[in-house]
């Protein structure tokens, strides 16, 4: 006979903790797939959008640590480098910030993602010393396709966190 005793509140954080490791992944995998651009270098990760829905939907403190975690896998799998992890983490602080300051509305779905973008690229300048101007417009594609799209998969992530309860 088992004697322990499961409390609400432990129902709710191993339903919390079961919803970021989900979040995790999906943004570890959804990085991996690269969406090409028109002229060679300007591919970009869906994971731009789907990690602005995921701020949007689920908040700051869950979104980061998801992004976080899924950092975390990247390297633990070999598909990213401490180099992308803090390019990964620039974005995520920048449309972290957006987030803070205007809450979910449209504004921060179309605009956090490019605000990400720019800090992540302004923070790879830093990090190697060249060509800021080049990496923003070889951005530029990824920017816009992110606009367009954050609005999108933040409908579907709510649909989504309605369903759970």
């Amino acid at each position: 006979m088992d004697k322990s005793t499961t409390l609400p509140g432990d129902r709710a954080l191993a339903g919390d903790c079961a919803i970021t490791a989900l979040l995790a992944v999906l943004i570890a995998v959804s990085g991996t797939f690269r969406i090409p651009g028109i002229v060679p270098g300007t591919e970009f990760q869906l994971s731009a959008p789907i990690a602005v829905a995921i701020c949007g939907v689920f908040g700051f403190k869950k979104y980061i640590i998801a992004g976080v975690l899924a950092s975390l896998i990247g390297l633990s799998l070999g598909t990213a480098t401490l180099l992308n992890v803090a390019i990964q983490m620039t974005f995520r602080l920048g449309v972290g910030a957006f987030w803070l300051i205007s809450g979910s509305n449209k504004p921060f779905y179309i605009f956090s993602g490019p605000i990400g973008t720019s800090l992540a690229r302004v923070a790879m300048y830093f990090l190697l010393g060249k060509g800021l101007t080049l990496m923003l417009i070889a951005a530029a594609p990824g920017m816009v396709f992110t606009a367009a799209t954050a609005w999108i998969f933040g409908k579907i992530l709510s649909r989504c966190r309605d369903a759970i309860g």
